[in-house]
């Protein structure tokens, strides 16, 4: 599975559950079971090394202001909701974090931006395929921290400033 293959999967999915990552995630798992598993472990590897290159601090302080708040958790689910938008909507973040300002339609901080489940959608699609758990993606291990300078998130001002436009339409 190439890029774009990976790419069509998650445009797919997200349209066909109409935004709604659960059920995209859902969607998913029942597209990937109809590949082959070495196709699915190429997804999961796809998934994956995107996951890792949105490990940074500016992305966290826009999923801050997005949110009202992300611990580490949140974070990690949002960079799986993230993915889950769409290599415009990701490519776009990673450029520019603000811009999601832009890039984003609608977004409800109850309904948007966990995508916890999308993280899960390859390994339980290889696990119906094979009957067994998926085995090392044989990835670069994951940064032990966020790219980049860490942002003191509790100060408004300080994100105010960084994320204008997320802040002036999302900020708290």
């Amino acid at each position: 599975m190439d890029e774009t293959e990976f790419w069509e999967l998650v445009d797919a999915a997200r349209e066909d559950a109409e935004g709604d990552p659960e059920e995209q995630a859902d969607l998913l798992v029942e597209r990937l079971v109809r590949l082959d598993p070495e196709a699915v472990l190429d997804f999961a590897r796809h998934f994956e090394s995107r996951y890792h290159r949105a490990y940074r601090w500016d992305l966290w302080g826009a999923a801050w202001v997005l949110l009202g708040g992300a611990s580490d958790d949140a974070f990690d689910y949002f960079r799986c909701w993230l993915i889950g938008q769409g290599r415009e909507v990701f490519e776009g973040a990673l450029h520019d974090p603000d811009a999601l300002a832009d890039l984003l339609d609608d977004f409800d901080e109850e309904f948007d931006g966990d995508g916890e489940e999308l993280g899960y959608a390859a390994d339980e699609a290889y696990e119906q395929l094979t009957g067994t758990v998926a085995p090392d993606l044989e990835l670069p291990p994951a940064p032990a921290e966020p790219e980049g300078t860490p942002l003191d998130f509790e100060n408004k001002a300080l994100l105010a400033e960084r994320y204008p436009r997320l802040w002036e339409r999302f900020g708290y």
